[in-house]
């Protein structure tokens, strides 16, 4: 099937045609699309013409391509407030969406310098090192590395695998709450590895949070670098 030109372009018509589908709940959010054949079918556009009109609804964040799966629908932007106590479980599930997550990989490694004075150990003091997943409804929101001092938290990862959450770990220690003492928000681009598992194109650009969380009594419990996809989150800083 051969495109005939016309004013506009041809993939913009069919980026445009999905969009306002998105917009009017033709398609939903978190749905499969139609294939490349059906959507060339209806617009009767051949299939690289179909492929350039997914591939600038990705770039603006309306979809996102699985592989080997298809293109789904992007959810709405997750809400994501940065307080004083700021947990990814209740954050997602306040805003009607299932939370979910998974454990990557653990290990114990010596401490930073930098680590060991956010965390008050010595250098080369040994740390509990979580990578973790996280997602709202399915869909990947960040990817998670924390650090916890061994000292304290010697079986975390083990903990952690049983109860796939932080705050459940914590408490696990008899920690039954904890908060916020500092927060850093930098942009970068999504490295190979964690555009993987995002299931993020590689280029596109992620917000990386650098937290310290204590206990109640301000004694340092963790670190953490969390690689958030840009386009799935927003963040609003609550004073207070």
């Amino acid at each position: 099937m051969e495109d005939k030109p016309t004013g506009v372009a041809l993939w913009r018509q069919v980026a445009d045609g999905i969009e306002r589908g998105i917009a009017d709940g033709t398609h939903r959010s978190g749905e499969k699309l139609p294939g490349e054949t059906e959507i060339a079918e209806t617009y009767r556009v051949n299939r690289h013409t179909v492929r350039r009109a997914l591939a600038s609804l990705a770039e603006r964040g309306f979809v996102r391509a699985e592989r080997g799966s298809g293109t789904y629908v992007e959810a709405p932007k997750l809400t994501y407030p940065l307080r004083a106590r700021t947990r990814f479980s209740e954050i997602v599930g306040a805003g009607g969406r299932e939370p979910d997550g998974k454990m990557i990989e653990a290990a114990t490694e010596p401490a930073t310098r930098e680590l060991a004075k956010q965390l008050g150990v010595k250098t080369g003091a040994p740390l509990v090192r979580i990578e973790a997943l996280r997602f709202a409804d399915k869909t990947p929101i960040c990817i998670g590395t924390t650090w916890f001092p061994a000292d304290r938290f010697a079986d975390a990862a083990a903990v952690y695998q049983r109860l796939n959450s932080t705050t459940k770990l914590l408490a696990h220690y008899d920690i039954r709450d904890y908060q916020r003492l500092s927060t850093r928000i930098t942009a970068a681009i999504v490295n190979a590895a964690d555009a993987a598992r995002l299931e993020l194109a590689l280029g596109r650009p992620i917000l990386i949070v650098d937290s310290v969380d204590t206990d109640m009594k301000g004694t340092p419990l963790k670190v953490s670098r969390s690689r958030f996809v840009a386009e799935r989150v927003e963040f609003v800083v609550e004073n207070g």
